[in-house]
C-alpha cells in the first residue's frame, strides 16, 4: 500500500501520544472522502494490536497480525451499515447495533491489550444510535478504543464530536498532490486533480474508474440542453442510472466554470441562457439535489425538476 505523504504529520502526532501512553478512548477521523482515512485506520489498528510493533507499524507476522488480516481478531470489531430483517442493507446505523457494540466492549480483551471498535461511517448513525453511543463515550472501559470515521462530521451531534480526539484529514498542496498522483501512475494528473476539486485521493479513484470521461459527458449534456437540443427526461434517466451524485458534482463544477467565464467576460463552456443570478441559483439547486438523492424522494423526479430549470 502506498502511504500518502499527507498522512505523515497526522501519523507522527498520533504515535507520539501512543509513546507517552496518552492515547484517548475515542478518535474521530474526518475529512473529505478519498484522503485515505480508512487506510490510516487500518494501519493504526494493526499497529496497536500487533505484538511486535515498530514505530507504530505492525510486524505483519505475529498471531495478532495474522488474525487482523484474516478479519477474525477477537479484540477488534468494525461496525458499518447492517441488514434489515428482509436482507436489504440499511441506509443508517441503528441503536441495536450500538448497543451490541457497547456490550462487546464491556467484556475483557482476549489478548490482554486493547479492545478496538470502529464505526464507519459514523455520520450515518441515527439519533437513537448516537444517543446510545454517547453513554459508552462518557463511561469508557479501560483499554478500549473507539474510532469513528466520517466524511461529513457535521452530521454528527456535537456531543459525540466533543468527546473524541479529532484528526482532520485536509487537502494537501496542489504541487504535493500532483507529485503523488504522478508517482502512482495517474495519467493526466492535473486534469484528474481539477475534476476532483483538488482532492488527490478522489482524483486517483476517479481516474481508475474512468470518471473523467463522465465529467465531459455531463458538460456535453448541459451544453445540449442549453442549446435546446437535449431531452431533460433522457438525460435525467441516464444520470440516475450511473453515479448520479458524482454527475451532479461534475454539473456543479461546470456551472461554476460558466460563472467564472462570465465574470471574466469570456464565453463559458455551457453557453447557458441563464443570467448570473440564475446560474448561482441552479448551482445551489444542484447541490441540494445531490443531498436529497440520499433520502426517500424519487431520484428521477428530483433530477427532472433540476434539469427542467436549466437553459
Amino acid at each position: 500500500m502506498s502511504i500518502p505523504p499527507w498522512h505523515g504529520d497526522l501519523w507522527s502526532r498520533l504515535q507520539a501520544r501512543r509513546e507517552r501512553q496518552a492515547l484517548p478512548h475515542a478518535l474521530l477521523l474526518c475529512g473529505p472522502r478519498g484522503l485515505g482515512k480508512r487506510d490510516f485506520l487500518r494501519r493504526f489498528v494493526r499497529g496497536l494490536l500487533c505484538q511486535h510493533p515498530s514505530g507504530g507499524d505492525a510486524c505483519g507476522a505475529c498471531r495478532s497480525c495474522l488474525l487482523i488480516d484474516a478479519g477474525t481478531h477477537p479484540d477488534y470489531v468494525s461496525l458499518s451499515y447492517g441488514l434489515r430483517k428482509d436482507g436489504v442493507q440499511r441506509s443508517e446505523i441503528v441503536v441495536d447495533q450500538i448497543r451490541e457494540l457497547s456490550a462487546r466492549l464491556a467484556t475483557s480483551s482476549q489478548f490482554g491489550g486493547w479492545q478496538i471498535a470502529s464505526i464507519d461511517p459514523a455520520d450515518a448513525m441515527n439519533a437513537a444510535a448516537a444517543n446510545a453511543l454517547l453513554k459508552t463515550l462518557e463511561e469508557p472501559a479501560s483499554q478500549t478504543m473507539l474510532v469513528l470515521l466520517a466524511d461529513e462530521p457535521w452530521r454528527m451531534p456535537a456531543t459525540i464530536r466533543s468527546r473524541c480526539q479529532r484528526i482532520d484529514f485536509q487537502m494537501p498542496a496542489a504541487a504535493d498532490s500532483l507529485a503523488w498522483l504522478q508517482s502512482v501512475g495517474v495519467n493526466d494528473a492535473a486534469g484528474a486533480l481539477a475534476a476532483a476539486g483538488g482532492n488527490p485521493g478522489l482524483a486517483r479513484i476517479w481516474a481508475q474508474e474512468g470518471a473523467l470521461a463522465q465529467r465531459q459527458e455531463v458538460r456535453k449534456d448541459l451544453a445540449a440542453l442549453a442549446a435546446g437540443r437535449g431531452d431533460a427526461v433522457e438525460v435525467g434517466k441516464r444520470w440516475l442510472d450511473q453515479a448520479p451524485e458524482q454527475r451532479l458534482w461534475f454539473a456543479g463544477q461546470a456551472v461554476a466554470d460558466e460563472m467564472r467565464a462570465r465574470a471574466a467576460t469570456q464565453t463559458g463552456p455551457l453557453s447557458s441562457a441563464l443570467d448570473a443570478e440564475g446560474l448561482a441559483a441552479w448551482y445551489d439547486a444542484a447541490n441540494r439535489t445531490r443531498e436529497a438523492l440520499r433520502g426517500p424522494l424519487r431520484g428521477d423526479l428530483l433530477l427532472l425538476e433540476l434539469l427542467g430549470r436549466w437553459r
